[in-house]
């Protein structure tokens, strides 16, 4: 959610720079699709119970009712290319040693088998990513000599092109995530691909095709994992401030990452705060017995009861209210994980107004300055459209309180 507020700001007050690194983030993307695929192999490669040899060993196809478990490992050898791809694309974006050991997600089913293992990439707050994926040709797949002629070419980017693999599964990846049987198991194990960052397993035809070049909306949805404090710093190329720099900090939420944030509150004008209220029937990554909303609503409590933070006006997003909605209309139970909900309607308003009055009773409770402003949210920060209006008030707020810090109103 961070990173992609980040994202939507600079589309609308800095859409150059955001257009010219856009062909930097295709690698990202897919490296966000081979993960996806790896993780649905992953769990399909564990249920027994549903491939069962039954003499039907048509390699080219997964989708009778009848489905073997032959099939099933002709198409994931077919797919094992997946692998080198996913190493090549690290060690592009993170180099040697920046790849973190954490699972991916608390819903991992089969703790100790090798894929279960695969592990997020992150990159480091120092890194310079999108500025390497240029330089080093990567944006188009640099080869290397290894023969001459087309053989010795083809043999390279076979060896070195990440993107030329995933083109050549892309049949492959199709045919596994359409597959009924597939979808069947993702959903009585409660596995929701598509409620997860970097998400494209929809459109696995459209961006892997080999001119393709990412839509803004594929480089808002593509998920990289930051670690440490990452400075931003945008010159507006439009409206009344055109000209003036803008500096944001993107602070990490993870629990081991919080010590590093006070040095960079100090003379800010504004935090905004992110909370996945979707993420209700979630627990963390690093703590399975504590809730994500619990988790976030602790972290909100640090930062309103903080003296230091006292004049400091918050902005709170109560984010991904669409992954929420699909979560209820699905029948997920938020009394279930959320036990003070009790007997309230499991529908989007209430439930969204149930986490909108815990987190204003915490800022009204810990904030040592009953005069500070709140200016709480329901997002869905994606959506270029909504978030666009969300930011300007966000950006005129901001603007109206560094006036009045400066006495010029």
């Amino acid at each position: 959610g961070k990173s992609t507020c980040l994202k939507q700001f600079q589309l609308l007050y800095a859409p150059a720079s955001f257009s010219a690194e856009r062909d930097s983030w295709k690698a990202i993307i897919y490296l966000n699709l081979v993960k996806s695929i790896r993780k649905v192999l992953d769990v399909i490669s564990h249920d027994d119970d549903t491939f069962s040899d039954d003499g039907d060993n048509n390699p080219n196809s997964c989708q009778s009712t009848d489905d073997t478990y032959a099939q099933f490992a002709a198409i994931k050898l077919r797919l094992s290319p997946l692998a080198l791809a996913d190493e090549l694309l690290i060690k592009w974006l993170a180099g040697p040693g920046e790849e973190e050991a954490t699972q991916f997600g608390s819903w991992a089913p089969h703790p100790t088998s090798s894929t279960s293992r695969i592990k997020e990439v992150f990159v480091r707050s120092s890194s310079n990513w999108k500025s390497g994926l240029f330089s080093g040709g990567h944006g188009g797949a640099k080869r290397k000599e290894n023969g001459s002629g087309a053989e010795g070419e083809r043999k390279s980017a076979e060896k070195d092109d990440p993107f030329g693999i995933v083109n050549a599964c892309r049949d492959d990846m199709g045919t596994l995530w359409k597959d009924q049987n597939v979808q069947g198991i993702l959903r009585r194990k409660g596995i929701r691909l598509e409620e997860m960052p970097g998400f494209y397993l929809n459109d696995i035809h459209r961006v892997t095709t080999k001119t393709y070049s990412p839509s803004n909306q594929d480089v808002l949805n593509a998920r990289l994992k930051t670690v440490g404090v990452v400075e931003h710093l945008f010159q507006l190329e439009n409206g009344g401030e055109k000209g003036m720099d803008w500096r944001i900090f993107d602070v990490g939420g993870h629990r081991d990452q919080r010590q590093t944030w006070a040095p960079f509150f100090d003379d800010v004008n504004a935090i905004i705060f992110l909370a996945p209220i979707s993420a209700f029937d979630q627990v963390l990554v690093e703590d399975k017995k504590v809730n994500r909303i619990e988790d976030s609503l602790l972290l909100f409590r640090s930062i309103c009861v903080n003296k230091l933070l006292g004049k400091v006006n918050i902005v709170l997003f109560l984010n991904k209210i669409d992954i929420l909605e699909r979560k209820l209309k699905a029948g997920v139970k938020v009394s279930r994980y959320v036990r003070s909900y009790g007997e309230r309607p499991n529908e989007l308003q209430p439930v969204a107004s149930y986490f909108l009055s815990k987190f204003m009773a915490v800022h009204k409770e810990s904030t040592p300055n009953p005069l500070r402003e709140l200016y709480p949210h329901l997002t869905k920060v994606t959506d270029t459209e909504a978030s666009a209006a969300l930011i300007s008030d966000v950006r005129e707020m901001i603007l109206r309180k560094h006036l009045q810090d400066s006495s010029l109103m």
